[in-house]
C-alpha cells in the first residue's frame, strides 16, 4: 500500500484527472512522489498505490484549524480561490485503505494505482467558508464572519515551490472495481470540526 498526490500533475484544466492522465510536476515533491510510484510499479509487486489531495485530520495540524485560530485573531481573512480540490479525510482514506485491501488479498487482478479523494470539489476559499460558518453555527467564537472571508488569486500569496491549480481526481475506477461509493466531502469536514470544536 502506497499513497500518492495530485501533485505528480501539473495541474492544468478543469477536469478531473484519471489514473492514466499523463502526469508532469510542477516541484520536487511532485516529482519524488512520481518517482516513488514508478519504483513500485517497476518491481512487480501487487501493489495498491492510492493518489490523494487535500487530506486532513482531527489530530495534528490542518488548514481548518488554522483558519480557526486565524478568524479568533482577525475579522477578515484572504484565502486563495483559484485552487480547486476536494479536502479529504485521514478517516476516510484508512476505511478505503482497510476495504482495498481485503478486497485485493483475494483477487490480485486489482491491484494497481487508484485515485482516492471524497466527491465535490471547492476551493480553499470555499472550504474555509464552510470551515467558518460550520464553526460559527455550532457556537465557536470567531471574529470573522463568512462573508468576511475575501477570495484571491495564488498568486496574492507566492511560495517557493509551484501548487497545482487543478487537483481533482477522478475516482470512478476505484468505486467501480471496488463497489464502492465515496462521500461528499462536506459531512467529513465537519465531523473534524465536531471532534475539534469538543475538545
Amino acid at each position: 500500500m502506497h499513497y500518492s498526490t495530485d501533485y505528480v500533475f501539473d495541474g492544468s484544466g478543469t477536469a478531473p484527472r484519471s489514473e492514466e492522465a499523463p502526469t508532469g510536476p510542477l516541484n520536487v515533491y511532485g516529482q519524488t512522489k512520481l518517482e516513488g510510484e514508478e519504483a513500485i510499479r517497476a518491481s512487480g509487486c501487487r501493489h495498491l498505490l492510492l493518489r490523494t489531495s487535500w487530506v486532513y485530520g482531527a489530530r495534528g495540524g490542518n488548514f481548518a484549524k488554522t483558519m480557526l485560530r486565524l478568524a479568533q485573531e482577525r475579522e477578515a481573512l484572504k484565502v486563495i480561490d483559484d485552487q480547486i480540490g476536494a479536502p479529504t479525510g485521514a478517516d476516510l482514506l484508512a476505511d478505503l485503505t482497510a476495504h482495498m485491501i481485503r478486497a485485493a488479498r483475494a483477487d490480485a487482478s486489482l491491484s494497481g494505482t487508484y485515485h482516492a479523494v471524497a466527491s465535490g470539489q471547492t476551493s480553499w476559499h470555499g472550504y474555509a467558508s464552510h470551515v467558518i460558518a460550520f464553526a460559527r453555527a455550532a457556537g465557536a467564537s470567531l471574529k470573522v464572519s463568512p462573508d468576511a472571508i475575501e477570495p484571491v488569486p495564488t498568486t496574492a500569496f507566492p511560495t517557493p515551490a509551484r501548487r497545482p491549480l487543478n487537483s481533482r481526481l477522478k475516482t470512478d475506477k476505484l468505486q467501480a472495481r471496488f463497489g464502492l461509493s465515496l462521500p461528499d466531502w462536506r459531512p467529513g469536514v465537519e465531523r473534524m470540526l465536531t471532534e475539534v470544536l469538543g475538545r
